[in-house]
């Protein structure tokens, strides 16, 4: 068994961070995802106070099923704890969310139930 990661924080380099889509599929293939992706990347870098590098190099690049992130030490929190928010932030905007439960088949189990206790 391998040993575990180890993570030096602190010393203010740039991280370059790679990350795909879940299950590597394409959730950022439209403009309208792309922003939404951009629009949470920008919020989270004014909550945790980091600079994604872009004078001279792109800082970013957003592809259709992952993402490049040039990102500087965060003033709040750790590189680990920033793509931990900006995932799951980005998974709940972007993933499609499940169906509720229609009513009347919670009727239909509850009635089905209740005619296999009778023949008990």
């Amino acid at each position: 068994m391998s040993p575990r990661i180890q993570r030096f924080y602190g010393a203010h380099p740039l991280h370059f961070i790679t990350c795909s889509c879940f299950r590597r599929r394409p959730l950022l293939r439209g403009a309208r995802q792309r922003d939404t992706f951009l629009r949470i990347l920008d919020q989270v870098r004014q909550r945790y106070r980091f600079v994604v590098v872009g004078y001279v190099v792109v800082g970013y690049v957003v592809m259709p099923e992952h993402i490049h992130l040039l990102l500087g030490e965060p003033e709040v929190g750790t590189p680990s704890t920033v793509m931990q928010v900006l995932k799951q932030r980005s998974a709940r905007a972007l993933l499609p969310r499940p169906k509720k439960p229609d009513a009347r088949q919670i009727h239909l189990f509850a009635e089905a139930e209740t005619k296999d206790a009778r023949r008990r």
